[in-house]
């Protein structure tokens, strides 16, 4: 059983993260490709430092003519992602950056896997497990601590880029620390937020003035009290930000990208990679699964496991833990996953809409706990299974 009562901390990047700014142009590259083809093959990895950004990895379309038409594109795709963040940095601005392309065709062998498996099923490209978590403490059944720590870093950059306030930078990083009474989270003990800012004038002080109110804003009533702790710019000025104050790299933020640590993680990152790659693909299945088991009621609190083999279309394994909160057994919920959702790499991609360019807006602020948008965007967010759920049990 869970202690009822202990502080729990996550924390989240901002989109001028580097990572962020090299998971970002990886699903930037991702969308360019699936707008072509539904089938494209894509696994993009970008590294970004200093002036320079270098995309690597493979990509493939059945069309070798717009293969190479696409390929010729990854510069200026770079660009406008680094112009969208907002970084105009004299040793990083969009316009100037050195963009290496090293991206090439993806192998034979693979390809000639994936040809074979068009008229049967699908094996996983790779084995490998996947989990997914959903708790009833936050409306969007997510972990308050990584949640509102995106919520904050999400209001930053909002009035960032609509002008309200200009001295703030693209690159910051929040972290909560949120205590729980009773399972419940109350109220926030201590909070972290750095942020970049251009004006080399302002101090700690003075960014705390800027950000307090959307702070204050974002978080739920009562949290924020006088016993809170604030470490606002901690380390003084932070004016040299994004990859050029610090290397940046696709795929090393897979805790920020999920629960923020709250929940176990398989290892697999997911930005780059097309959704016949079961490391994102089964991720979000297990996301959407486990999310509508919580709505369905049958537990405050699942996490669910799946298991993969290369070449085996089908899950080695189901596992379901409610952690005390269910009211049916997982066993049985176990059983009733099984029998409403093809599990399958095909199965997972038809039943959440995943062959669409809708991946570069998951790049920042997590995966995880977002609004399903009407074209299929964050679909494993839905909660649709509630009712077959209820019936398979």
């Amino acid at each position: 059983m869970t202690r009822p009562n202990y502080t729990f901390t996550s924390e989240s990047v901002s989109e001028g993260h580097p990572d962020k700014v090299c998971d970002r142009i990886s699903d930037a590259v991702l969308d360019a490709f699936l707008s072509e083809e539904p089938e494209a093959r894509v696994a993009a990895e970008t590294f970004a430092t200093t002036n320079r950004v270098v995309i690597g990895g493979e990509v493939g379309l059945s069309d070798q003519e717009k293969l190479q038409d696409y390929m010729g594109r990854i510069d200026e795709i770079a660009r406008a992602c680094i112009k969208d963040i907002g970084y105009e940095q004299d040793k990083f601005h969009h316009e100037t950056v050195e963009i290496t392309n090293l991206l090439h065709e993806q192998s034979a062998h693979i390809a000639q896997g994936v040809d074979a498996a068009e008229d049967k099923d699908e094996g996983a490209g790779d084995q490998g497990i996947m989990f997914g978590f959903a708790t009833n403490e936050t409306s969007a059944l997510m972990p308050a601590p990584i949640q509102y720590s995106h919520a904050i870093l999400r209001r930053l950059a909002e009035v960032r880029k609509n002008g309200t306030e200009p001295a703030l930078g693209p690159d910051a990083k929040s972290q909560l620390s949120v205590v729980y009474e009773n399972g419940k989270p109350v109220r926030v003990s201590s909070l972290v937020l750095s942020t970049q800012h251009l004006d080399e004038t302002l101090t700690s002080n003075d960014i705390r003035a800027i950000v307090e109110p959307y702070i204050r804003e974002t978080l739920p009533d009562g949290w924020l009290t006088d016993e809170t702790v604030w470490h606002v710019n901690p380390t003084g000025k932070f004016v040299i930000g994004g990859p050029d104050g610090d290397a940046g790299l696709t795929g090393r933020k897979i805790i920020v990208d999920t629960y923020g640590g709250a929940a176990p993680h398989g290892g697999g990152a997911f930005s780059g990679k097309d959704p016949t790659k079961v490391d994102r693909s089964a991720a979000y299945a297990a996301r959407y699964l486990a999310k509508n088991v919580v709505a369905a009621g049958l537990a405050d609190k699942c996490t669910i496991q799946l298991s993969y083999a290369i070449g085996v279309a089908k899950p080695l394994s189901i596992y379901a833990d409610t952690h005390g909160t269910g009211d049916v057994p997982a066993d049985k919920i176990e059983a009733a996953i099984d029998r409403i959702m093809d599990l399958t790499p095909r199965g997972i991609r038809s039943h959440l809409g995943l062959n669409k360019p809708i991946y570069q807006r998951t790049a920042a602020y997590g995966h995880f706990g977002r609004e399903p948008d009407a074209d299929g965007g964050f679909s494993w967010e839905r909660t649709d299974l509630v009712d077959a759920l209820a019936k398979a049990i």
